[in-house]
């Protein structure tokens, strides 16, 4: 109840005094701190200074973004005269025609009428009283109803004033008066990183550049300039609301490595990235800045041929099959990386013999640790060729099967290279005898690694008994 009487008394107080206006904008920043999440997040810290009047006062808070949650907003003086705010309101109410005309709805407007009176054009201006504005509009002109007369403009005495020109706080407070430093912070949707990523083999395989490309995109409605950045790579955890009522609206490679723009360092269960620099971020723009430069990075290039688990549950004949090529590369400072680099896309070129940048490929990678490594499936090889056939299947029992293979692995490439096998047995499993060593790389799957000579073949053969129930 006393909460209640005090809000009373709060609207009342309001009501009885015409209280004064200041007006912020971002010119009026000394400072801004932008802290952008890969989940459509960001929160803005920003400082501006303001002359506050003794008492009550309403405080415009303009130039925020048309994305903000006005919810996690949070003000402060941190300098200079207090201020205590008494009650905050989010202002999207934005001039536009048809806000203006459903604002004068019952109020009188000048309708202007181009007319041609020989070789001259006289404006005729008449006020009519705005009735509707559903579908089309309606207005009495002098004792007469009219239904969208035609007129060149439309001429309105001022602006309402709940409506604005731009997104903007409205906070009613309380000042002891004087200049003040007021710190504001909120979170905004309509801003995302991503990173993408450049590896550059060598012409020979054996070594290869890796560029890290930060690509940061305002979608916000608002923009931050000289602003202190900072990213959060990880996967925060986001209560997910009911969906809102309405919408928020090849490169050149450089040939030493600069000084990393980014300082990284752990942060609660994420990985912080930030900017050594100050930067602007405009509003719908995309800005691309660079994370890591490596030099010299050994990359490993494998073959993979992968089975199936049902290749051991039934009779099968003959099959070609492709060859999967793989870059393993190690995320460690003796590799020229060993920084935790966020997901992204890597895209793969290489050099031809005449020196060019050609495009073989690309693959995304998941948060990836240091001292973790990263694969990279780059498709399927040209030069290589499997035939998987089956020799014999035999059932021995209930859910107890025999199978023996025949895999030919043939090699039209002028080196030689070793192409790792690896077969999803499935269930319980025994390898009856193969004419290759073999790993059991998990209780369900059996790992061959099997040379093959340039311009030759080789053939694998093994048989395999499984229990599937």
């Amino acid at each position: 109840m006393k909460l209640v009487v005090i809000a009373l008394m709060l609207s009342a107080m309001v009501a009885a005094q015409d209280i004064p206006t200041v007006v912020s904008t971002e010119k009026d920043r000394t400072g801004i701190a932008l802290t952008v999440y890969n989940t459509d997040r960001a929160i803005v810290l920003e400082t501006r200074n303001a002359v506050f009047p003794a008492g009550l006062l309403h405080l415009n808070f303009a130039d925020v973004p048309s994305g903000i949650l006005p919810e996690t907003v949070a003000i402060k003086a941190v300098k200079g005269g207090m201020f205590q705010v008494l009650e905050q309101n989010y202002e999207y109410d934005l001039i536009s025609p048809q806000k203006l005309l459903q604002k004068y709805v019952d109020r009188d407007v000048t309708l202007v009428q181009l007319l041609q009176d020989q070789n001259s054009t006289i404006q005729k201006r008449q006020t009519g009283k705005l009735l509707a504005v559903n579908d089309g509009t309606v207005w009495r002109i002098g004792d007469t109803i009219v239904t969208n007369p035609s007129y060149a403009w439309l001429e309105f005495p001022q602006v309402p004033g709940n409506l604005y020109a731009r997104p903007t706080l409205v906070w009613l407070g309380q000042s002891k008066g004087g200049e003040s430093a007021v710190e504001a912070s909120y979170m905004t949707r309509g801003m995302r990183w991503t990173c993408d990523y450049v590896l550059t083999l060598s012409a020979n395989e054996k070594s290869a550049d890796l560029i890290g490309w930060i690509t940061l995109v305002n979608t916000s409605g608002a923009s931050y300039r000289d602003a202190t950045l900072k990213l959060i790579a990880g996967d925060v955890n986001l209560v997910q609301p009911p969906p809102p009522k309405r919408g928020f609206e090849d490169r050149a490679l450089a040939m030493a490595a600069p000084a990393p723009q980014f300082q990284e360092k752990a942060f609660f269960e994420y990985h912080m990235y930030t900017l050594q620099r100050k930067a602007t971020v405009a509003d719908a723009q995309q800005k691309q800045i660079e994370l890591l430069h490596g030099e010299g990075v050994v990359p490993v290039k494998e073959y993979i041929l992968e089975g199936q688990s049902w290749y051991y549950r039934q009779k099968y004949t003959s099959d070609a099959q492709k060859v999967r090529v793989v870059l393993k590369v190690e995320n460690t400072e003796k590799n020229q990386l060993g920084i935790p680099l966020p997901k992204g896309t890597i895209r793969v070129y290489q050099r031809d013999s005449d020196g060019s940048l050609q495009f073989i490929g690309e693959d995304a990678i998941d948060h990836t640790p240091r001292d973790e490594p990263f694969s990279l499936s780059m498709g399927n090889a040209f030069d290589i060729m499997a035939e998987r056939r089956q020799t014999d299947f035999t059932a021995l029992g209930n859910c107890v099967n025999e199978t023996e293979y025949e895999i030919t692995l043939r090699n039209h490439k002028a080196e030689d290279i070793t192409v790792r096998v690896s077969e999803p047995l499935g269930g319980d499993w025994t390898m009856v005898r193969s004419s290759h060593p073999f790993d059991k790389t998990s209780a369900s799957s059996a790992e061959f690694r099997i040379p093959v000579p340039k311009n030759g073949k080789t053939i694998l053969t093994y048989r395999v008994r499984t229990r599937t129930c």
